[in-house]
């Protein structure tokens, strides 16, 4: 059984009360773990080549306002 189906398993036997505190938990470290990894994508460059294109489609005129 990997972690998953482990966590899977054990997610699923919680009574009411626990299942409410662990989706709580989770809802609030879904975003903060996405926040990180798109820091960590960020800083290594991952996004260099989207972002230069984008301002050459934004100096092109290809872009309208929000």
């Amino acid at each position: 059984m990997t972690r998953v189906e482990l966590i899977e398993a054990q997610v699923k036997d919680l009574p009411p009360e626990e299942l409410a505190a662990f989706r709580d938990w989770f809802t609030a470290f879904e975003p903060e773990a996405w926040d990180r990894q798109f820091e960590a994508d960020v800083g290594a460059g991952k996004l260099d080549d989207v972002t230069a294109r984008d301002l050459r489609d934004h100096a092109a005129g290809r872009s309208t306002a929000l």
